[in-house]
């Protein structure tokens, strides 16, 4: 009787492991045939009918903002960030934060802006195509526009108490003058399998513009540079960031880099906004790249931490950052470079707006 009890438990015991391998195994296959496919490089769409070029008597404006896919308004927090949250508070708040971000980008009438964190199908933002939203209001008769996919994921299983779900998101940029190409390049991926399947893919947007009268190009590159990784992962993505970067100004093109970069410079007074919490920012020594000013205005932050809600907090004591902002070439002259103080209502950062002259 012992020995059959045994046999049963063991039975017992061998089809819970087989079927709890057959549903990790499935998952991982799941995960693995929805995660984003990347190449080194790849051409991307451009959307738009704009036939207007650069010249270089005018002056360019440019912002770059980072939307936080129109769910990380000042009431949220995030558990990515030592928070809870994970979704928007609601659908119509969602849309509610796109609406605004969308007319304050109207009201400061960029001739080229950078967005990051753009969701089309996720459940953060209840599946509300943001892309399609921005294209809507900067339509195509005055504005082209592309995309590069950095985050796509069937699920995100994590946290366990309210999952992140399917996530497709990436970053965009839209120009007044006309595109002719729209590159995205890969950058390096600090996460191991399994755990890249469930991490961004982090990547350039490099859009290419005519300029009247000139062989030359300006060349844009919209970024969104790694958050999460112990800092080896970002200093190989802004070592990828330099080259391409080094590589067009060699070429004789005017190059401008503008972003989340999830990093600080060192000519920006970053000290003004203290540390608070466990994230410690990392500082881009600007003197290691002498063809290039970097770029960032600490008048206000750039950034809050996502740890604690930020409406009715006590603000003179939250985690502030200086992460976003334009990198450009030596043969661009930068006019003004603001960040516009929004004081976080509709998403986690703020605008950064600039003002530049091709020499």
């Amino acid at each position: 009787m012992k020995n059959k009890a045994l046999k049963i438990s063991l039975i017992a015991v061998g089809g819970f492991l087989a079927t709890v391998l057959t549903i990790v195994g499935g998952f991982l296959i799941y995960a693995s045939a929805t995660t984003l496919k990347v190449k080194d490089k790849e051409e991307m769409e451009i959307k738009g009918n704009v036939t207007n070029k650069i010249s270089k008597e005018s002056q360019i404006s440019l912002l770059t903002w980072n939307i936080g896919y129109g769910a990380l308004d000042e009431r949220q927090d995030c558990y990515w960030d030592g928070g809870k949250g994970v979704d928007g508070e609601s659908k119509e708040i969602v849309q509610e934060n796109v609406d605004a971000y969308k007319a304050k980008v109207k009201e400061i009438n960029p001739d080229i802006f950078f967005t990051q964190e753009v969701d089309i199908d996720s459940k953060r933002s209840y599946h509300i195509d943001e892309l399609a939203s921005l294209r809507e209001t900067f339509d195509e008769e005055h504005y082209d526009s592309s995309l590069a996919l950095s985050f796509k994921a069937g699920v995100v299983p994590l946290p366990l108490y309210n999952m992140t779900g399917k996530v497709e998101a990436g970053i965009a940029t839209f120009s007044k003058y006309q595109m002719t190409s729209s590159t995205r390049i890969q950058l390096p991926i600090p996460f191991s399998w399994p755990m890249k399947l469930f991490n961004l893919k982090r990547c350039l947007l490099v859009n290419r513009m005519p300029i009247e009268g000139s062989d030359k190009e300006l060349v844009v590159i919209n970024l969104h540079l790694e958050a999460y990784d112990d800092g080896e992962g970002k200093a190989k993505q802004l070592a990828m960031l330099m080259d391409t970067m080094k590589a067009e100004y060699e070429k004789g093109n005017y190059v401008i880099a503008g972003g989340d970069f999830n990093q600080t410079f060192s000519t920006t007074n970053y000290e003004k906004y203290p540390k608070m919490n466990d994230w410690v920012c990392p500082v881009i020594d600007a003197s290691q790249y002498p063809s290039f000013t970097f770029k960032m205005d600490d008048t206000y932050p750039t950034c809050r931490s996502l740890y604690k809600p930020y409406y009715n907090s006590d603000k003179a004591n939250h985690q502030y950052y200086m992460i976003d902002g334009f990198v450009v070439s030596n043969n661009i002259t930068i006019n003004s470079l603001e960040t516009v103080d929004l004081d976080f209502k509709n998403t986690d950062h703020n605008p950064v707006h600039m003002k530049i002259n091709l020499n």
